[in-house]
């Protein structure tokens, strides 16, 4: 039988314990859905020194374009608490409405979704007239470094190439229709550490506190806006996460002191830019004397953290068009055009193709208790199937 149900389809999913780095099971669960579709699966595991290993899946129907690719993760993150939940998060109860479970919502709903939505497609139309694919990893819940990237570099080596990808993360924040991801901000972080002389509270004049020039640095950074947002996009906000000295006792002086921080950005800068605009601001706090009169200015160094996320936004009509039209035939509602929010994997495909995001509420996503009423996943599949036929009308005209 051709897995039509997203209900019975998503039950599965959860019941596989796939908790970052662990496959669990849904990946071969996946594949046992799509195989009798007419699916080519691939199975690949993508090793990096110092990370986990990682099996992702990649799956095609159709051998011609137009290609629509659906991206997702099939990872959750872990449960927490177990006690605290109110039905096993590896269960998959429905309750009230509402199926319980780890990656109910983030996001095995949406893959389950789509996977029947092809599978109805499929039963009325027959396969589409061009290709559809699955490129899921395991690996979105953590480092993000053995999973959609080399999945794609991987696939795109054999000669895959696509034409439109859509990423079914949860995009909605209170109900389904609410909203479409069409882009997302840049994720830059970085430490700074703020050298010193250690000694005595007592005896200020014989050390260097390097928490007085941290604090002049992290104000620099935080005090003036970076911008006022643009015409897509929110302003930038910097987070200042952490600041450490490691130092257990009240009475001396710490030799250094770090801080950790991450800006989200819009499209006023690109990563380099931004760079030069912290540098810049942290070199002038660095002369500052208020609250170092008579010293030298500050010594500190900064570390940038290895792969930042650069912003993006999709402006591809024929997607963007086909979605939305789908969201407001099926649910009555004109989905928001949003950039909002951190970051996905859409961050990478973005190098590949035209992609956009959409999904089932996200609000109880990461939680306990995490759950999805069963009422919104017929819904979402009725939307990725209109989608689905919508979009190829909309390539093969």
């Amino acid at each position: 039988m051709f897995p039509t149900d997203p209900i019975s389809n998503l039950a599965t999913l959860i019941r596989c314990p796939s908790v970052t780095p662990a496959e669990g099971g849904a990946l071969g669960a996946l594949e046992a859905m799509l195989s009798p579709l007419g699916f080519k699966v691939e199975r690949m595991v993508a090793q990096e020194t110092g990370t986990p290993d990682i099996e992702n899946l990649y799956a095609r129907l159709g051998t011609q374009g137009p290609h629509l690719m659906f991206a997702g993760h099939t990872d959750v993150v872990p449960v927490g608490d177990e006690a605290a939940w109110s039905h096993g998060p590896f269960s998959a109860e429905i309750a009230d409405g509402e199926m319980y479970g780890r990656g109910a919502v983030d996001m095995k709903g949406g893959i389950a979704c789509f996977v029947a939505a092809v599978a109805r497609h499929i039963e009325k139309h027959g396969p589409p007239n061009g290709s559809i694919s699955f490129l899921i990893t395991g690996d979105e819940e953590g480092p993000a470094i053995n999973g959609t990237v080399k999945l794609l570099e991987s696939a795109a080596a054999k000669g895959e190439r696509w034409d439109a990808s859509l990423v079914g993360e949860p995009t909605n924040p209170d109900a389904l229709g609410d909203m479409i991801k069409i882009g997302r901000r840049g994720s830059l972080s970085g430490r700074i550490t703020v050298h010193g002389v250690q000694g005595h509270a007592a005896y200020p004049h014989l050390a260097d506190n390097p928490v007085r020039g941290m604090v002049q640095l992290v104000q620099a950074l935080m005090h003036l806006p970076f911008d006022e947002g643009t015409e897509n996009f929110q302003p930038s906000n910097l987070e200042v996460t952490t600041i450490d000295v490691g130092n257990a006792a009240v009475n001396v002086i710490p030799a250094k002191a770090s801080a950790a921080f991450n800006i989200r950005f819009n499209d006023s800068w690109t990563v380099e830019s931004l760079m030069a605009e912290i540098v810049s601001r942290l070199d002038k706090a660095a002369k500052d004397d208020r609250l170092r009169p008579g010293r030298a200015p500050v010594s500190y160094e900064i570390v940038w953290n290895e792969r930042p996320s650069h912003v993006f936004l999709t402006r591809n009509d024929a997607l963007i068009d086909s979605l939305s039209g789908a969201v407001e035939s099926v649910t009555g509602r004109r989905p928001k055009l949003s950039t909002t929010g951190g970051t996905s994997d859409a961050r990478f495909i973005k190098d590949f193709c035209p992609v956009v995001e959409f999904g089932l509420v996200g609000q109880t996503m990461h939680m306990v208790d995490e759950r999805v009423a069963v009422a919104d996943l017929e819904t979402l599949t009725d939307i990725y199937e209109t989608f689905i036929a919508r979009w190829f009308g909309h390539a093969v005209a």
